[in-house]
């Protein structure tokens, strides 16, 4: 893992997610809150501060028994500037595995169990550091076949009647 200089370290599929990992959800636009307005039109998809794509975000089930509680199902945003295609689906299963490209952890205080110090106590602060996880693109991984088409049985000709 390299860190950038920004808060930023650049890491790589070998490094995150050694055992693989899978989509356990379909490709989500990310809302920008404080541009979207209230109403079907106003929707405002989030845009990278760094490079000014759309962001697009999907959840990912890691395949390693053994990595800490918050690899083993996690979001991934993805900065493109058009939404980005889902690997196929693995033959028999309904699973996507998925490698992604240009990946990057952003560390960030997670303050949501940090409250005031209540009368009487001490403050005692829950935060902790958590990580965003980023990535320039998705795509199946080396090896993985699309699952094969399967066929629509012909309707008869008799129109089904007994």
């Amino acid at each position: 893992m390299q860190a950038t200089g920004y808060g930023r370290y650049v890491t790589s599929m070998e490094q995150l997610l050694p055992q693989g990992a899978w989509l356990v959800s379909e490709l989500e636009a990310i809302k920008d809150f404080d541009r979207s307005t209230p109403g079907a039109d106003g929707f405002v998809q989030a845009l990278d501060k760094d490079t000014g794509e759309e962001l697009w975000s999907v959840v990912v089930q890691s395949g390693d028994l053994e990595a800490p509680a918050w690899l083993h199902r996690f979001k991934v945003k993805i900065a493109s500037a058009v939404a980005p295609e889902l690997p196929p689906v693995m033959p028999g299963t309904p699973f996507r595995p998925v490698h992604f490209e240009g990946l990057m952890l952003i560390p960030y205080l997670d303050d949501k169990n940090c409250t005031g110090p209540e009368p009487g106590k001490r403050h005692r602060c829950r935060g902790k550091v958590a990580y965003s996880v980023r990535a320039s693109g998705m795509r199946a991984p080396k090896g993985s076949k699309p699952a094969p088409a399967v066929p629509v049985p012909a309707a008869s000709a008799s129109g089904g009647g007994a």
